[in-house]
């Protein structure tokens, strides 16, 4: 039986590293959103990052972006987005993203989730596995099985593939500024790089539209 389940989970991963979507490489730095996407809050400055907690690349990315996070001024918001590209696995991980959120559990366990995965190769694709993952890792039962499976957290899920049908994602993880500009970069530290001086524009604009007022 145990030879059976490493079969399985072996056999999930090599399936999971062949549909694996790599960051996206553009020739130039950035390039443009059309038509632009409307932001939530028009006084700050927002910056999306389309992900999942099954592609490798962001859990590369995830302890470089969250120190990148922490040097942004207040007028800066980051979203992460979890997305799905229609994969039944990867639907199952965004539910867990949301169903954290809320249980109040995803700052603590954000970077447990990306280890388990891919550091300790467990399987998480599956609700009965993450549900005892959850539960191991202090996140009440009852409260993640009730939410993992409302009606609430699968709206947000719909809701972040929307978001990237019409930010035209193809591959993750994906950094998006102000609904108007998809991030490259041959590395992570340029797209950030490229992502700095896009908010220092989007400053510099949302400066000049308050002194004309």
């Amino acid at each position: 039986m145990k030879f059976a389940r490493r079969s399985f989970v072996t056999g999930v991963f090599a399936l999971f590293s062949a549909l694996t979507v790599a960051l996206p490489a553009f020739a130039q730095a950035y390039t443009s959103i059309t038509p632009p996407q409307p932001t939530e809050d028009a006084a700050k400055i927002e910056v999306l990052e389309f992900f999942s907690y099954g592609c490798p690349h962001c859990a590369e990315f995830n302890p470089i972006l969250a120190a990148w996070v922490a040097k942004q001024s207040g007028d800066v918001v980051v979203k992460k987005v979890p997305i799905t590209f229609g994969r039944a696995a990867w639907t199952g991980i965004a539910k867990l993203y949301y169903t954290l959120e809320v249980t109040g559990d995803l700052h603590r366990l954000e970077s447990d989730v990306f280890k388990a995965i891919h550091g300790e190769r467990q399987n998480l694709f599956e609700e009965k596995a993450l549900t005892e993952w959850a539960v191991k890792k202090g996140v009440d039962p009852k409260k993640f099985s009730e939410t993992f499976n409302s009606f609430g957290v699968m709206s947000k899920v719909r809701r972040g593939d929307q978001m990237a049908q019409a930010y035209k994602i193809q591959g993750v993880p994906a950094i998006a500024v102000e609904g108007k500009f998809l991030v490259g970069g041959k590395d992570f530290n340029e797209t950030l790089a490229t992502a700095d001086k896009l908010i220092a524009q989007a400053r510099s604009e949302k400066a000049g539209k308050g002194a004309k007022k």
